[in-house]
């Protein structure tokens, strides 16, 4: 809720200072820039409840606030918060509590709110033998005219980025031509997550499937010869994530594989399942973590139990 304009100065001044200490703490970026974004809500909030000092907040204020979170609907899709974004803003209170009391603020009440639970996903995978029917899908699929065939191969090029050099939908959604060495058979991820930059090879066939849409089909979608998006949509231009997954959602629905169909599957998934492939076929887990861009190995251990579930 970066947008809500706070007029009480104080605690303007308050949100900066509380944005410095976490900085000076050492937190993580995305944390020093999203706690006070988190807390500017809460004190808007304060404002229409005529609450101008932290001395005289109660628990009750509190309450109302977390009351009003989980009544307030989301901007994204008009339904109601995620247990996860609701926590994220408790988390965030808590912070600036323990900010406040650091600066000598007295009888401020506890939180004392239990944390929602959040439903664990299960993270779905595709098999080898599914991968290659999607491929084999992109074949068979219509092509009357040149800007249907070029689409068709863009599909090819969305499992070879996605699922060949294991990209999040953002990464794949963001490269550009430069980003790619077709000669040396380099991929240059440049807005990774946290501002990671990460170097992924790619094969001979994701090579060669990149070199035709880069030197022969893209070129039939482009309305502006300077676009330097590698993916594009029907109109020429970037294409957007959304579109990108019901691109991939399209090929599914077009298979005859009912255990296929009942997979909820997103381009994450096929993430999912390259680092699962990659771990079963017996390549070190540390050079997958180097792969997928994962700053802790605990996160790239979570895939091994995942091959399991392949081998059922």
């Amino acid at each position: 809720m970066k947008r809500l304009v706070l007029n009480n100065t104080s605690y303007i001044h308050l949100l900066k200072a509380f944005e410095e200490w976490l900085d000076i703490l050492g937190y993580a970026q995305g944390t020093v820039y999203n706690l006070p974004i988190h807390n500017r809500e809460f004190l808007y909030f304060l404002e229409q409840q005529n609450i101008h000092q932290p001395t005289t907040i109660s628990h009750q204020h509190i309450k109302e606030y977390y009351n009003h979170l989980q009544n307030r609907s989301s901007e994204r899709d008009g339904g109601a918060l995620s247990s996860h974004y609701i926590n994220a803003h408790l988390f965030a209170l808590e912070k600036f509590f323990e900010f406040l009391r650091h600066k000598g603020v007295k009888n401020l009440p506890e939180i004392n709110i239990r944390r929602l639970e959040i439903e664990k996903m299960k993270r779905e995978i595709l098999t080898v033998e599914e991968i290659k029917e999607l491929y084999k899908i992109i074949e068979e699929q219509e092509c009357i005219t040149p800007k249907q065939e070029a689409l068709n191969h863009q599909d090819k090029v969305i499992l070879a980025v996605y699922y060949g050099c294991g990209l999040r939908r953002s990464e794949g959604q963001a490269l550009c031509l430069e980003d790619i060495n077709l000669d040396t058979q380099i991929l240059h991820v440049k807005k990774g997550k946290g501002n990671k930059q990460r170097l992924i090879p790619f094969n001979k066939a994701i090579k060669d499937c990149l070199t035709r849409w880069v030197y022969e089909y893209r070129t039939i979608l482009l309305k502006d010869k300077t676009e330097p998006r590698l993916l594009i949509s029907s109109l020429g231009r970037p294409i957007n994530g959304c579109t990108i997954g019901n691109r991939l959602k399209r090929l599914i629905a077009q298979s005859n594989n009912i255990k296929l169909k009942e997979k909820h599957i997103s381009l994450h998934s096929l993430r999912h399942s390259i680092a699962t492939h990659l771990l079963a076929g017996g390549m070190d887990i540390q050079k997958v973590q180097k792969f997928l861009g994962h700053s802790c190995l605990d996160t790239t251990e979570i895939y091994t139990h995942l091959i399991e579930e392949l081998q059922k």
